[in-house]
């Protein structure tokens, strides 16, 4: 199976909210999607969202990096000399983790369609069957303590609640949206990057100490503050979770070596697609460190082929947050896994199993 062609399209698909963090408010998720053909008539998929605020990459830069440095690096390539290729593509330039991802994801796409079989099976097997969490968008408390109540009327077991804007009105939210959800849900908090080592100290420590029960804190210093996540990890009882800190396995060494966090989460944007989050993985569980395998605000694509991954990666892989096909309006991928509110469904047909994908743009 060798690669003859590299097509890239535009995929937009509204979300039903706002997503609102502490770094940004989207209403859309927007997608470069990178399409691979081969001589056989098989094509692969991946896809890459701008997430500038946390990657560095914008449409535009995924674009270029596709075009420009691996396409030439593609074409007429055998997919089954798969070690050596995403080698090559991780080498190939710095940084562009995200355009990274999308080849290397429709990279792996084909390489189990060429062997007939579902991506999870060609990683090592794993149940086909995972419950993901749904995230909570800071906002008003009022409107948090309804999307908490209306997603456990969803069925979702677990709620991450977006944090990080004003630590007071923070500790309030929690306490509310607790109170509305205690004994039908755990609570997880993501404070992407907004508290300093002693807010977050003080936030956790009140929370604790009014018995609200956390399942973990997400990032709640700036990503290259180690030694503020370790000032935080030695004074409270909640674990913490290493999330823009990590984007390699050099990284995952630094959090262990520091012992700044007890979780680590993996993303494929941030990792450059999915050999560098099986290095990962495969290092947290030699220091049985737990890890948590989210996404970007990216559509199906990408999110299917983090579920394949942690499947694979179980138990090392505990904990999901793969939640973006259930905040859009609808999902454009027909075809793969299937996603039905906190339950995703792995398919059993060869690679991510797409068929087509509605709506989607071609870029000439």
């Amino acid at each position: 199976m060798k690669i003859v062609d590299v097509k890239l399209g535009m995929l937009r698909v509204p979300l039903i909210t706002p997503f609102k963090t502490a770094l940004r408010t989207v209403e859309c998720v927007e997608d470069v999607v990178v399409m691979l053909e081969t001589d056989t008539g098989h094509i692969g998929y991946g896809n890459a969202p701008a997430t500038a605020v946390i990657t560095g990459d914008t449409h535009g830069s995924v674009i270029e990096a596709v075009r420009t440095v691996f396409t030439p690096l593609l074409l007429n390539r055998q997919v089954a000399d798969l070690n050596r290729l995403t080698r090559e593509i991780s080498g190939a330039m710095i940084n562009n983790t995200s355009a990274k991802a999308a080849v290397e994801i429709a990279l792996y796409d084909l390489f189990a369609q060429s062997y007939k079989t579902p991506l999870y099976r060609i990683l090592g097997g794993g149940e086909n069957c995972l419950t993901t969490d749904i995230t909570i968008s800071v906002d008003y408390i009022d409107k948090m303590v309804a999307d908490a109540e209306s997603a456990v009327e969803r069925g979702f077991e677990i709620l991450k609640l977006k944090v990080g804007k004003d630590i007071r009105l923070d500790i309030e939210r929690i306490k509310a949206v607790y109170s509305a959800v205690k004994g039908r849900a755990l609570l997880r908090l993501d404070a992407n990057q907004g508290w300093s080592p002693k807010q977050a100290v003080m936030a956790i420590r009140s929370l604790e100490e009014a018995g609200v029960i956390l399942e973990l804190v997400e990032q709640p210093v700036k990503a290259n503050n180690l030694e503020g996540m370790r000032y935080i990890s030695e004074r409270v009882k909640t674990p913490i979770m290493a999330d823009e800190s990590i984007f390699g396995p050099l990284e995952v060494m630094d959090v262990i070596q520091r012992h700044a966090a007890e979780i680590i989460n993996i993303k494929l944007m941030k990792t450059g697609g999915i050999s560098s989050a099986l290095k990962i993985a495969d290092l947290a569980g030699l220091y049985d460190l737990e890890c948590m395998v989210g996404c970007m605000l990216e559509t199906s694509i990408g999110v299917s082929a983090a579920a394949h991954m942690a499947a694979a990666k179980s138990p090392v892989v505990s904990k999901l947050d793969l939640d973006v096909p259930s905040l859009c309006q609808h999902d454009p991928v027909i075809g793969g896994a299937t996603y039905t509110d906190a339950d995703i469904i792995l398919n059993e047909t060869p690679g991510l199993g797409i068929e087509k994908i509605e709506g989607l743009e071609l870029l000439v």
